[in-house]
């Protein structure tokens, strides 16, 4: 079973994300509270625990939920092999992937502490179609 590992959440882009018990999603927007959050095509960042834990494996031990500043931390799934489109039903929520991987940065806190980030691989994003509250361990769905 797919399942929602961990939910995070920040003030300011370009930082780690900080894990919270619950999650308001709401259309046109994204995780409220999340600073991300606004009325575009890249409201809710996805990575799977797995894709962490290949990071782990290179060393990095000390990695935690949130430290690729993805919104939510999935397990169960390969979220990068989800096409563009895909509908998921999170808890009482649905999403809709719209961008697989990213343009890195560079500047991020994960690149400057390990020299790498899977987060532009293997991270999706996805916009709010169902609103709603989603909550860790909550299950994910393909729709």
């Amino acid at each position: 079973m797919a399942r929602v590992v961990s939910i995070n959440i920040s003030n300011k882009k370009g930082v780690i994300k900080i894990p919270i018990n619950e999650a308001e999603l709401r259309i046109d927007h994204g995780i409220v509270g999340d600073a991300h959050a606004s009325n575009w095509h890249r409201q809710i960042s996805l990575l799977a625990k797995e894709s962490i834990d290949k990071m782990k494996e290179k060393g990095f031990d000390e990695l935690k939920f949130g430290d690729f500043a993805e919104n939510i931390t999935t397990e169960g799934i390969d979220v990068y092999k989800l096409p563009v489109g895909q509908r998921l039903s999170i808890g009482q929520c649905e999403v809709e992937v719209t961008q697989i991987g990213k343009k890195c940065h560079g500047g991020c806190e994960i690149k400057k502490k390990t020299g790498d980030c899977v987060m532009p691989r293997e991270g999706i994003f996805v916009k709010v179609i169902k609103e709603g509250f989603i909550y860790p361990n909550d299950e994910i769905i393909l729709l």
